[in-house]
């Protein structure tokens, strides 16, 4: 699974997902994530449609997004989730 995760430096809900979501890569290494900041992905933000930060969309295998959190989430949520998908 590929996760995108979009944020900023100045967004306060990104900093507070921030080591949360190092924490879930560090135990969960078969996630793939990459880090977008929104004011220099511009073309991704419009891609992807992204309306607020932190946002996140989970990618399957192929590519394709199959889930989207949007704002701030507890780590054990995050886990439940991300394992929920694990194979796709």
């Amino acid at each position: 699974m590929k996760v995108l995760k979009f944020g900023a430096v100045w967004c306060t809900g990104c900093l507070v997902m921030k080591p949360r979501w190092e924490k879930i890569e560090l135990e969960h290494d078969w996630l793939e994530t990459i880090y977008y900041d929104a004011d220099e992905h511009l073309e991704l933000i419009d891609q992807y449609d992204i309306k607020s930060i932190p946002s996140v969309i989970l990618l399957d295998k192929s590519g394709n997004e199959f889930d989207r959190l949007v704002g701030e989430f507890e780590e054990a949520e995050l886990v439940s989730i991300i394992e929920k998908y694990k194979d796709k």
